[in-house]
């Protein structure tokens, strides 16, 4: 927390006037030529400047940077700098030849990061938990949350080893045991002046700042480019951009993926049990492995709705997948139950693994709306419950899919990709000792262009071709 709250020091909103402004910043192409070189990186200078177009003197703006070919089919995301002045360095790598355009969006000013940071840690009830409980044909509601901040008599769940701690408000009559279901909604709540507010409206949130730029055209220049990488593995560390698009297909810059058939594929999963454990981005693997594996079949293990434990079977091959969902916070406005309940290092506590064993977790879009520590303390839960499992059995493969990005114009105090981004590094440094694989699935959505919190299936076909590669 004290690193984050170093890199998102507090910015006093005073006015509009003096917010950082597109319009008026400005931006530089460095060394700009007629023509650029397949491979070589272009820099951009940025020079920020408040809406009456004075510099600004510090940094802290939250910019997305990419570049495309629609023709192509092609995009990457870029590398933004920032030097803490008011200037930052935009760096794109030229992947491939044709004319390329850029992009640069200003997702919010440094004074709306400082607003939404402060925010974000001030409460935990924007959503507001109802638990329902089941005594016979008897059925009451009550309501639940992260912390006891009520005289009321409480039922208290905890998972003391890992500090793991939910609360509801005890019902008459029926016992703590009796919680069977679980539903969520948005309380209309908001930690965020009313002048702040302004700074989130539709028109100041993704502003374009590369508005009048045309396009670059870059060759090939007769350079042959020979890079010899090794073939994709686990433990290799993924540089920013990790990959880039052509053609809709997504080709990693740090490591060589293998074309994979059928064959090569049944083959490699064979007697695998494939544990997929958090939320409905990961989900969707679920539902598009069978279009990859054809013989796999969705078992029914009896539950409702899309929130119960999943199960793909091969029995021929001996090959399981399951997803099975993260514990709470789980926001959702569907009842589901929480019998089956259990946080992620349970989870992987009760894996006994081996050679043939592969988790894949994916944790972040829930826990957006709330104070970071949860999921600072979750992610850290969760690294550890990682090297138990490595001391009982080195051989067992974890991968890790980082968090996408979703709709930019989405109520943003609760659910805003800034959150998501700080959320994206924290579990990069937890985890970046740890022997796993990553799929970043935050730098392939800026890529592809997605602002749907479940990218299309294009971009899921990419990332288990991701998976495979490092498990095969």
């Amino acid at each position: 927390m004290k690193k984050l709250d170093q890199l998102i020091p507090p910015r006093p909103f005073l006015h509009m006037n003096t917010t950082t402004s597109a319009s008026h910043s400005r931006v530089t192409l460095l060394s700009r030529r007629d023509t650029y070189c397949k491979g070589e990186q272009l820099d951009l200078l940025l020079e920020m400047r408040d809406h009456l177009g004075r510099r600004k003197e510090y940094g802290g703006d939250f910019l997305r940077a990419r570049m495309s070919s629609p023709a192509l089919k092609a995009g990457a995301s870029g590398e933004v700098t920032d030097f803490h002045n008011g200037t930052y360095l935009v760096r794109f790598t030229l992947f491939w030849e044709g004319q390329v355009s850029l992009s640069l969006l200003l997702i919010h000013p440094s004074e709306g990061v400082s607003a939404l940071w402060r925010a974000r840690n001030q409460g935990y009830d924007r959503v507001i938990f109802t638990g329902k409980y089941v005594n016979g044909t008897a059925h009451i509601f009550t309501e639940c949350g992260l912390t006891a901040n009520t005289s009321a008599e409480l039922c208290q769940y905890l998972d003391s080893e890992n500090e793991e701690a939910f609360y509801c408000v005890k019902p008459q009559h029926m016992p703590c045991g009796a919680l069977t279901h679980m539903t969520t909604k948005n309380r209309e709540i908001s930690y965020l002046a009313v002048k702040e507010k302004s700074l989130f409206q539709r028109s100041n949130v993704g502003v374009e700042m590369m508005k009048g730029f045309k396009h670059i055209t870059v060759s090939r220049c007769n350079k042959e480019c020979v890079s010899i990488k090794e073939k994709c593995q686990i433990g290799m560390k993924s540089p920013v951009p990790g990959g880039y698009t052509i053609g809709g297909k997504w080709n990693t810059t740090f490591c060589n993926q293998m074309p994979l058939n059928t064959m090569k594929v049944n083959d490699c999963l064979k007697g695998k049990l494939i544990y997929l454990l958090g939320d409905s981005t990961l989900r969707q693997w679920i539902y598009y492995l069978p279009k990859v594996v054809k013989t796999l079949k969705i078992f029914d293990l009896h539950g409702t709705g899309m929130l119960k434990k999943h199960l793909l079977l091969d029995a021929e091959q001996h090959l399981q997948i399951q997803w099975m969902k993260h514990s709470y916070p789980f926001i959702t406005n569907q009842l589901y139950s929480v019998r089956e309940e259990a946080y992620i290092p349970r989870e992987i506590d009760k894996i006994p693994g081996d050679k043939n064993t592969v988790l894949v977790i994916s944790l972040g879009q829930h826990f957006r709306p709330f104070p970071l520590d949860i999921f600072i303390r979750r992610v850290i839960s969760v690294q550890k419950a990682i090297e138990r499992l490595f001391l009982r059995s080195p051989g067992t493969k974890v991968i890790l899919k980082t968090e996408n990005t979703r709709e930019m114009h989405i109520d943003t105090e609760r659910f805003g990709d800034f959150h998501g981004y700080i959320q994206y590094l924290t579990m990069n440094n937890i985890f970046k000792d740890l022997n796993v694989g990553v799929i970043d699935a935050w730098d392939m959505t800026i890529a592809y262009n997605s602002n749907n919190i479940h990218p299309s299936d294009q971009v899921i076909e990419n990332q288990i071709n991701m998976f495979l590669n490092y498990i095969c």
